[in-house]
């Protein structure tokens, strides 16, 4: 089922005459399963009794992006092409400016299809392209359960908000997008000739940031996703919610990456989670579906929501309040990114995500923290907290990722007891990780990582 909700048209252009294909501009969605844009498309193009071909556009220049997250892309992208031929769809891939080539692969289409990103440079290329193409053009939300605009029409305040709202749409959105069947198998024509280069030949492009290898541990492509969602879904979702935060165990899914890149969907990973029928589902779906999507409705109504200026008013105002507090330690952006403090649990955390591209969640938010603690003004914190993130994690550049450093600085957070640095801001410690958790264990788990794949060497780069 494809709600009504989750369909907007960005223009107001009638349907041509001569179409000779539809078109659907892959960008967020980068999956052939449970894409709601994707079936939208088929199903335009069976009306109008045109092939459909997709096409992807590889822009070697993406903001903060790396080789670590390309060559993930660039896994996924291959599995995607494959999958799409076997269909009859067309698959073209181009590299360049997204709204340029898009514009020129439309001059032959009779429409354009596109998915939803919350992000600010995906969300200028459609509002750039809105005013360019000369057929219709139609986004296609399908990378939350329930859009984003249904769900809140503001910013939230903070998850118990948002969850109201939520729980009471979910009936209507918790359904399976059925698949339809091209009813013309798609020939190059057109715009669209020649053979396509393979996504990963395109990791050669000299425009690459190259300073971040990718993960030894972590495989783009959907194939990975669903089995790591079949993995978690066996021997993890039982005790999802009473261990998901110790950082010595492996409770976690994994598949934020994955939903980043659009290579599996949310809606259905909250359906094969509901389908086991168990009742450790419900604080799994919190994390998928409530909190996620109070990440994207984040970005999507605060355009500060990669700025400091996107915390809310008490939190800034209590930071500043004790910005002239004396700093237990002081590090810079180097150290930190070197891992060269004196916590050895912060040092483990930093090496994990340097490493592998992810970072357990707990230790994610006690890295947060510490990176406020530690530098000389909450700007400067936020700033640091923010650019590592985004280099090293393969969800960096996410809404998760804005959401959960705003997070560590008191966005969709309370006021706490008064403490110096923090102000009112939520404070963490490392009793308080020896108090809870093996915390050893946790050390000895990523120095065993470090050792066995190495530590990319990384140097101070100014943000």
């Amino acid at each position: 089922m494809i709600q009504p909700s989750r369909i907007r048209s960005l223009n107001a252009r009638e349907v041509p005459e001569g179409g000779m294909y539809v078109l659907y501009w892959m960008q967020a969605s980068q999956r052939t399963q449970f894409n709601h844009a994707l079936e939208y498309a088929v199903r335009m193009a069976n009306a109008l009794s045109l092939p459909l071909c997709v096409c992807f556009v590889w822009n070697p220049r993406y903001p903060e992006a790396n080789l670590r997250h390309y060559t993930f892309m660039a896994e996924g992208l291959g599995e995607t092409a494959a999958a799409l031929r076997k269909r009859g769809i067309g698959w073209v891939l181009r590299c360049g400016d997204p709204p340029v080539e898009v514009k020129g692969l439309s001059a032959d289409a009779a429409c354009v299809v596109t998915d939803r990103s919350y992000t600010a440079p995906p969300k200028a290329w459609r509002a750039a392209l809105a005013d360019q193409v000369v057929c219709p053009f139609i986004q296609v939300e399908s990378n939350v359960v329930v859009p984003v605009d249904t769900a809140s029409e503001k910013e939230e305040w903070s998850a118990a908000t948002l969850r109201k709202k939520i729980n009471r749409l979910l009936p209507e959105y918790l359904v399976p997008v059925d698949q339809s069947s091209p009813a013309a198998r798609f020939e190059a024509t057109g715009s669209i000739g020649g053979k396509s280069p393979e996504p990963e030949s395109c990791l050669s492009d000299p425009g690459i940031d190259r300073s971040v290898p990718p993960s030894p541990i972590f495989r783009g492509g959907s194939g990975e996703a669903w089995r790591l969602l079949e993995q978690f879904l066996e021997e993890k979702l039982d005790r999802f919610g009473e261990l998901r935060n110790d950082p010595s165990l492996e409770y976690a899914s994994h598949l934020s990456p994955y939903l980043h890149f659009g290579q599996i969907s949310p809606l259905a990973v909250a359906l094969c989670a509901i389908a086991t029928g168990k009742d450790a589902v419900e604080p799994f779906l919190e994390q998928l579906i409530v909190r996620r999507e109070l990440a994207i409705n984040f970005t999507e109504k605060n355009p500060s929501h990669a700025a400091y200026a996107a915390l809310p008013a008490w939190a800034r105002t209590t930071l500043d309040e004790h910005r002239s507090d004396p700093r237990p330690y002081l590090y810079t952006q180097e150290e930190l990114e070197n891992a060269r403090t004196h916590d050895p649990y912060w040092n483990a955390a930093q090496q994990e995500m340097v490493v592998t591209g992810m970072m357990q969640g707990y230790m994610r938010m006690y890295w947060g923290k510490k990176i406020l603690e530690w530098s000389p003004t909450p700007e400067e914190a936020f700033a640091t907290a923010l650019l590592l993130n985004n280099r090293y994690e393969l969800d960096g550049r996410d809404p998760n990722s804005y959401a959960g450093i705003a997070w560590c600085f008191g966005k969709h957070d309370r006021a706490w007891k008064e403490r110096q640095i923090f102000g009112k801001v939520r404070y963490m410690n490392d009793r308080g990780l020896v108090r809870k958790f093996a915390m050893e264990e946790y050390v000895s788990k990523v120095t065993a990582l470090k050792f066995r794949y190495g530590s990319p060497s990384v140097q101070h780069r100014k943000p």
